[in-house]
């Protein structure tokens, strides 16, 4: 095999492998909204997802860890078994530092 056989060889290749990993990373990277869930009281400061009373106003302006009116996207079902400090995650607000 001569060099631009073997050039044309590996660009195609590289074309190949690039287009399996195009189709298929949108399938991996369909996690929608349905299956997370808001988690109130894990976010770390400056780490929340959005605003959601006393102590924030958008996503990233929480200034306290574990803050019970901020909260984090989280996958479903997993909320409730996330320790803390100051005890597991909530689905709903609760009363934390704020």
């Amino acid at each position: 095999m001569n060099k631009t056989a073997q050039i044309a060889g590996a660009a195609l290749a590289g074309a190949l492998a690039a287009a399996i990993a195009t189709a298929s990373a949108p399938a991996g990277a369909q996690t929608s909204a349905a299956d997370k869930e808001k988690c109130f009281g894990i976010a770390l400061a400056g780490q929340n997802d959005c605003a959601a009373g006393p102590g924030t106003t958008c996503a990233g302006t929480n200034k306290v860890d574990y803050n019970g009116h901020s909260w984090k996207l989280v996958p479903k079902g997993t909320c409730v078994s996330m320790e803390t400090p100051f005890g597991p995650g909530s689905l709903e607000p609760i009363e934390r530092p704020s």
